[in-house]
């Protein structure tokens, strides 16, 4: 019986630790040579790291949340034929494709290698089974309440938005491990007829959900930002009646080099030429030194919502952009994001924040300022209503532009004055395109 120690990966670019954001497999599981055992996320992406040997696991070397510095213990398993190894060579890692690069934040202290309670060796004597062919998905007897389903980020994501307690689907991956497979099988089972109505309990479900990875992230920001900045938000109604009849002409005739065009383009560029009068307003505050850094380029954040969260990727130089410039930089990076293939640099220096729920966008809202930039220009959805024009009620369709500051360095006036002159623009879209 050889004892093998697998190590927390280097996985390059002068990474020095990695939180543990899931864990594939447990205490006594048996894992295949390449088999995926833990999940790691830096402040660049989500990295999956495979055992180089077959065995059984005796320990972990930390709990999910856990952040481990670079070389620390990973996972200790049990390889049958192996002679006694105190330390491996770490194993190769692996990019989780459809997990996003998070943004910086502020790193947390790591956790001590030495964890004698986590590390209790345990020496079962078992043999490594063949691989076999993998159950067919089926529906399971409800887990005990304090027994966590496996199932990565993605898998959850799709759970909740179908309606599923993920407690009652039998997992087909490792160490029952629930797939994409196994979750359409069991939303996809045939119905069981009123029967099923009439056997209906009380939902008892408990579930307990640690904060790990980007959505700490994410929190962790929203909550620095909240606390730092004195958030003021301003609403202004806008008239988008003829750019609405600009766009639908312009996607009338739309081509694959000039595709379909959404209304955030447009903003993007009222927004730009908005700012050469209100360079205040494209800028940084540096509140631990009182250092207001003010931009002549327009990096224009464009908040996305992603399968693992609230992202900002940024299109630089957004003021050198034309109409479908903007609009095809603006869905790359917002692609990327989504896809978790985003670069640094896609995620990271934005100036000034636009963020829109679209259809979602409900009548105003209070965006959260994107610190350290003092501004952010929120969409909310269009709706037709009536709007007294010449002597007579008329049909309009109009939006509400909602948009956050931070005080200490935007006064009230300047505020509204800008996003009035953006709404100037959107009102007659001919003179975005004019050049001054």
């Amino acid at each position: 019986m050889g004892v093998r120690s697998i190590k927390m990966p280097d996985v390059g670019e002068g990474v020095a630790e990695a939180e543990i954001v899931e864990w594939a497999v447990k205490v006594g599981d048996l894992v295949r040579e390449d088999q995926v055992v833990a999940a790691v996320m830096t402040d660049k992406a989500t990295v999956e790291i495979p055992t180089p040997v077959a065995g059984s696991v005796l320990a972990l070397g930390g709990a999910v949340g856990d952040v481990l510095a670079v070389g620390a213990e990973l996972v200790r398993i049990d390889a049958p034929g192996m002679a006694d190894s105190p330390a491996a060579a770490a194993p190769k890692s692996r990019v989780a494709p459809e997990k996003a690069a998070p943004a910086p934040t502020k790193s947390v202290d790591p956790v001590p290698e030495s964890r004698p309670e986590r590390l209790s060796r345990r020496e079962p004597e078992r043999e490594v089974p063949p691989p076999s062919r993998a159950p067919q998905p089926q529906v399971a007897p409800p887990r005990s309440l304090g027994e966590k389903p496996l199932a990565s980020p993605a898998v959850r994501l799709k759970a909740r938005e179908a309606g599923v307690d993920l407690r009652f689907v039998r997992g087909s991956g490792p160490a029952g491990r629930i797939t994409h497979d196994d979750l359409h099988a069991f939303v996809s089972r045939p119905s069981e007829g009123s029967s099923r109505e009439e056997s209906r309990v009380p939902n008892t479900a408990v579930e307990t959900i640690k904060i790990v990875g980007l959505r700490r992230r994410i929190a962790h920001n929203m909550a620095e930002s909240s606390r730092r900045v004195a958030h003021f938000s301003y609403v202004e109604e806008t008239d988008v009646t003829v750019l609405e009849d600009l766009r639908a002409s312009l996607n009338a005739r739309a081509t694959e080099t000039r595709p379909k065009l959404t209304l955030l383009p447009f903003l993007m560029l009222a927004i730009v030429k908005s700012l050469a009068d209100f360079p205040q307003i494209n800028a940084h505050y540096d509140d631990d030194n009182d250092v207001i850094t003010r931009f002549g380029a327009v990096h224009l954040g464009v908040a996305t919502q992603t399968p693992n969260g609230l992202m900002v990727p940024v299109v630089r130089h957004a003021e050198t952009l034309g109409l479908y410039q903007c609009a095809r930089e603006m869905r790359r990076v917002s692609e990327a994001a989504r896809q978790g293939v985003a670069a640094r640099d896609d995620l990271s220096g934005s100036t000034i924040t636009l963020t829109s729920l679209g259809a979602l966008g409900g009548v105003a809202s209070t965006p959260v300022v994107n610190r350290p930039e003092v501004a952010i220009v929120g969409v909310n959805k269009i709706v037709v209503k009536p709007v007294w024009r010449d002597g007579g009620f008329v049909p309009r369709k109009t939006m509400n532009l909602s948009s956050s500051f931070d005080h200490r360095v935007v006064d009230g006036y300047d505020a509204a004055t800008f996003i009035q002159r953006v709404r100037e623009l959107i009102e007659a879209p001919a003179t975005i395109f004019i050049e001054d």
